[in-house]
């Protein structure tokens, strides 16, 4: 026996160890896959979308005094950055299009990573795999490189899609490498938080805070020419020292690149010292217990919502008090070159030339930050769910519908306060620059969003009864989809009834005009039916988890 086992010991550990090695990319790749799909589809589509509806939407309009004109206005350089090379399709690609992907990128890297280390791990679905040969650290850097690929790979859609409509080459593939690195440094600052943290919400809101303070760093460092190296310091201000298709900078690429891997490095050394959920932070559960907010299911639900809605707050708020700031700044600048007013009419916001006008369109962008905030409540129930946090909740004499009740009513009063919060800030920047933006005008602007954000709730809610694994993706689209569907369909100059499939198309341009209560009426009805129907699901199905 003793013989037996000395002549097949060697054999099994290298096999074990390969078949393992390969069922464990295999996973990672599975869990990705849809998202991946996703991101590298709008990377490419919304490329080669912009420079193909170049010469319709721009032509030769852009002459010497208009480009000088644009560069010199710093409304426009901190909210979109410093526009460079727009008289090129490839520069006006970037322009417009670079900022909104490399944010997209960012952020579905670092949720992605958290997920599916830090996530997996949390919710037990680690225990076996890590009981046998391979390490957490094993498990963690390999799903980490997987997404590290995947990001690679969206990067070159990106590149290959700006070539094929026949931009410069060299333009194409730094800023396909641009979004490529914006997405690998955030996916191993996603990965190293989530060996650092003990739980999952707290790898989450530590990155997202990241992924803000280094947007606010590039605002600062372009809209203010003398803090012009602060982009130095953010990602995001790397990507646009880069200048595609007017310098073609490396360097910017270089630093990037070498932050990333230096945070990749330091993954698995934090993953290896460290125990199976556990993390370095210290241990939440040591502290003393604090009981407020648990005398009833309404004020628990008020305590699960309140940290996230600080921190989404305190980000909305920041926003939109640079958008009232800025507002006498972009109006000038808008009527004293109505073709640059015209632009901004095509790319979906129509009557920016005047006060009430630019804050009806930057309240309309409002909808999807608010939309997802109440997508991603309800997912957290989900998650919570899955993970069978709420088991010891559903033993007692507590009906199902009356806790999904209690999230929804707690998700769509915390978006009603997140679009208030969104009204003040805008009406304290317009007073400090002496904008004529009155405090009613700027709160109904502000509220006037909100079916589109209940049409994200119910979505939501909708997911959460009969696709619970993605209550997400389903609660972002009215807002996220819609509006991308809204710029899409004016920027090819799609029919009607194409465009009408955005609610965007149907929200009247608050406080510029008055509400448009037939729409609203409509959206309202459809965000009933879809919570109803989710409710139905919800009663019906088992528990999952």
């Amino acid at each position: 026996m003793s013989a037996l086992d000395t002549r097949i010991a060697p054999a099994v550990p290298e096999r074990t160890s390969t078949g393992a090695g390969r069922a464990l990319t295999r996973l990672a790749v599975r869990q990705i896959r849809r998202g991946a799909l996703v991101v590298a589809g709008l990377a490419a589509g919304m490329s080669a979308l912009v420079v193909a509806t170049y010469e319709s939407t721009v032509g030769d309009a852009l002459d010497a005094a208009a480009l000088a004109a644009l560069a010199e206005n710093p409304a426009i350089r901190t909210l979109f950055g410093p526009p460079i090379a727009l008289d090129d399709p490839g520069g006006f690609t970037v322009w417009r299009t670079g900022t909104v992907l490399a944010v997209l990128t960012a952020v579905w890297a670092l949720m992605t990573a958290i997920r599916v280390t830090r996530g997996e791990e949390e919710a037990g679905r680690w225990d076996l795999l890590l009981a046998g040969r391979l390490s957490t650290s094993m498990v963690v850097v390999r799903h980490l490189l997987v997404l590290v690929v995947t990001l690679l790979a969206v990067g070159l859609a990106t590149s290959a899609a700006l070539l094929a409509t026949g931009t410069a080459p060299d333009g194409a593939v730094l800023h396909g490498t641009g979004i490529a690195l914006i997405g690998v440094f955030f996916t191993a600052l996603g990965g190293l938080l989530a060996q650092l943290s003990a739980t999952r919400a707290l790898a989450i809101g530590v990155t997202a805070a990241v992924l803000g303070g280094s947007l606010l760093v590039r605002m600062v460092g372009d809209g203010v020419a003398s803090l012009g190296w602060l982009r130095w310091l953010s990602p995001f201000g790397l990507i646009a020292l880069v200048r595609p298709y007017s310098a073609d900078r490396v360097v910017p690429l270089v630093v990037l690149a070498l932050s990333a891997i230096a945070l990749l490095v330091a993954v698995p050394v934090v993953a290896r010292r460290r125990d199976v959920r556990a993390g370095w932070l210290p241990d939440r559960s040591r502290r003393a217990s604090r009981l407020w907010l648990l005398g009833s299911i309404d004020a628990f639900a008020v305590r699960r919502l309140l940290r996230p809605f600080l921190g989404w707050a305190a980000g909305v708020s920041a926003y939109y008090l640079l958008i009232g700031l800025l507002a006498v700044s972009m109006v000038d600048f808008l009527r004293g070159n109505p073709r640059f007013a015209q632009l901004a009419a095509d790319a979906g916001f129509a009557g920016i030339g005047s006060v009430d006008g630019y804050a009806a369109a930057m309240f309309g962008l409002l909808a999807v930050p608010v939309g997802v905030f109440v997508a991603s409540r309800i997912a957290a129930t989900a998650a919570d769910e899955s993970a069978r946090r709420l088991t010891p909740l559903h033993a007692q004499p507590v009906t199902r519908l009356r806790w999904l009740t209690v999230e929804t009513v707690a998700a769509m009063v915390a978006a009603l306060a997140l679009t208030t919060v969104a009204g003040l800030a805008t009406w304290s920047g317009a007073v400090g620059v002496d904008a004529p933006l009155g405090l009613g005008a700027a709160l109904a602007g502000a509220w006037n969003v909100m079916p589109i954000v209940l049409l994200c709730l119910g979505a939501a809610v909708c997911a959460l009864g009969w696709l619970p694994r993605a209550v997400l993706l389903v609660g972002s689209l009215p807002a996220a989809g819609g509006f991308l569907w809204q710029v899409l369909a004016e920027s090819t100059n799609a029919p009607g009834w194409l465009a009408g499939l955005s609610p965007f198309t149907h929200l009247a341009s608050v406080p510029e005009t008055s509400v448009d209560w037939r729409a609203t009426t409509g959206m309202l009805v459809v965000a009933v039916g879809l919570t109803c129907l989710g409710a139905v699901g919800y009663h019906r199905r088992d528990l999952s988890g």
